[in-house]
């Protein structure tokens, strides 16, 4: 049967389903920057610009491309600058595709090198006013591609001319005046291709709205050119006051789909009806049907929640579509389906995660999906108020009691599915005279030390007892007593340990299976 060659995947798969939690940072040796040295090839005309005189005029783009990797770490790392030695690693390897990289300027963004360097995303947050807020307000990044080059070029002339009295009463020389503004600059670069949320901007520093827009039109224009040769027009009204989500034409998601033809429906949800997809650029995508029966709020919610997130380990969604009788959530397919299918068809503060809302795409990655009930908690809430929502099997019983919505919920939840994850099991068994809850037959293995009776049929004895045993008992930790539950943070730990003893213990299988062979 297809599913016992993957299965080892899909069961650790679950480290990247929670890693949504817990982004952790690279410990490569070279360069800690996700960079491609081919993609900043020397401007030979030196037209790439220099950022007010602050790099020189012919690294322009390596410049650009580096503040964007920047972000994209600082989004994993919450740190916005690398240290010394970290940075000449990544100018090395930039180093092969621009000479003069080197005495560029980039050096000058280094941890320690000014007041500003060592700041941390939560450092900038803090002292964000609401100047920042209206940055969309000052300079759109939408709209047609004469436009935009516009709005590139009025927010890069407007800084020029701010950046000459951008000290605005504060005690910084030029030099420090000038990564102070990246650092806010790399800050909002980086809640706009991950998951933060920011509002505001340094206090008395009006400078840096200039840059930080200039900078994201600028590179929005050329990975579009990168991709396609031509910027696509997105009319002014494509983008709502509380999102900026692209807004796809009612015609275009008709025709992606074959006007919602049987063949092409993939699932059915509370909400409404999904169905796969092809747009007219070519990209595969999943769109669900929801009828405006009820159901509004879950629409809302998801395009709210969703519009700004981007995310490895999360559906992406990437538009959406609404009439007066009906609307659609546009999100990329993930090719594999979801893992309930995996688990049991036959081989083949979310307050929801269970394996059909943890979806597989055509590389194994789990992305958690579904958010129509998920709760936002603001920074140091222990919990929120609500009606209990969820799906049966799956919910923490002390939510079912209290009501009170917080991280320990979605850690009971993914207790659940560890444990169908090693059982094959559903969180139910109705098959049996008494039906008996999933945890409840767990525990009762345990305390008669028939462990390996838990285990499902499918793994013939193929796997390491002691990674299993290590899993099992993680299972039953996250789906006890709220105060005996372990962190997020900790549940991968544990699972980083089971997989190392699973790779040892398939290791050790091969080198035994080489010698008797010879």
């Amino acid at each position: 049967m297809k599913c016992k060659e993957p299965f080892l995947t899909v069961f650790f798969v679950c480290l990247a389903t929670i890693s949504f939690v817990l982004s952790q940072s690279d410990s490569a040796t070279s360069c800690v920057l996700d960079i491609d040295p081919s993609s900043s090839g020397n401007n030979s005309n030196c037209e790439a610009g220099s950022w007010g005189g602050f790099v020189n005029y012919c690294c322009g783009e390596a410049f650009d491309d580096y503040l964007y990797a920047l972000a994209r770490r600082a989004n994993q790392t919450q740190k916005l600058f690398l240290n010394s030695t970290e940075q000449k690693n990544c100018l090395l390897i930039m180093k092969s595709a621009e000479e003069d990289v080197l005495g560029c300027g980039i050096e000058k963004l280094t941890s320690g090198a000014s007041s500003c360097s060592d700041y941390t995303i939560i450092d900038v947050v803090n002292n964000l006013g609401n100047t920042l807020k209206k940055f969309d307000e000052d300079c759109n990044l939408l709209g047609s591609a004469g436009r935009s080059e516009q709005a590139c070029s009025a927010c890069l002339k407007r800084w020029k001319e701010i950046v000459r009295s951008s000290n605005n009463g504060m005690d910084l020389s030029k030099a420090e005046a000038e990564v102070c503004s990246f650092a806010v600059l790399v800050t909002m670069t980086s809640s706009r291709i991950g998951i933060w949320n920011l509002a505001g901007g340094l206090a008395g520093s009006t400078v840096i709205i200039l840059v930080i827009t200039w900078f994201l039109c600028k590179k929005r224009i050329k990975e579009r050119l990168s991709a396609g040769g031509e910027i696509r027009d997105v009319p002014n009204d494509s983008q709502s006051e509380e999102t900026s989500c692209l807004k796809i034409p009612m015609k275009e998601v008709y025709s992606a789909t074959d006007n919602f033809n049987a063949s092409n429906f993939i699932g059915q949800g509370v909400a409404g009806k999904v169905y796969k997809g092809k747009l007219s650029n070519g990209e595969h995508v999943a769109v669900k049907h929801i009828i405006k029966d009820g159901y509004v709020d879950t629409f809302i919610r998801e395009v709210r929640s969703l519009s700004h997130v981007r995310h490895p380990n999360l559906v992406a969604l990437l538009g959406y579509c609404e009439d007066k009788e009906e609307c659609f959530l546009v999100y990329e397919l993930c090719h594999n389906g979801n893992l309930s299918e995996w688990l049991f068809e036959g081989c083949i503060v979310h307050r929801d995660i269970k394996p059909t809302n943890i979806l597989i795409n055509a590389k194994f990655q789990a992305k958690l999906s579904d958010f129509g009930l998920s709760k936002v908690m603001d920074l140091g809430q222990s919990y929120v108020s609500s009606e209990v929502r969820g799906t049966f099997g799956y919910v923490d019983p002390e939510y079912r009691k209290n009501h009170r919505v917080n991280a320990s919920g979605d850690v009971y939840s993914f207790g659940m599915v560890l444990l169908q994850l090693l059982s094959g099991r559903r969180v139910i068994n109705l098959n049996l005279n008494t039906p008996m809850p999933l945890t409840k037959m767990a525990r009762l293995l345990t305390a008669g030390g028939n462990i390996e009776e838990f285990a499902d049929p499918k793994l013939n004895s193929k796997y390491s007892m002691e990674a299993f045993n290590h899993v099992f008992k993680l299972a039953l930790s996250c789906t006890g007593p709220k105060q005996q539950r372990p962190s997020m943070e900790q549940v991968v730990l544990e699972l980083e340990k089971a997989l190392e003893i699973s790779m040892q213990f398939s290791s050790l299988r091969i080198e035994r299976k080489k010698t008797f062979l010879y």
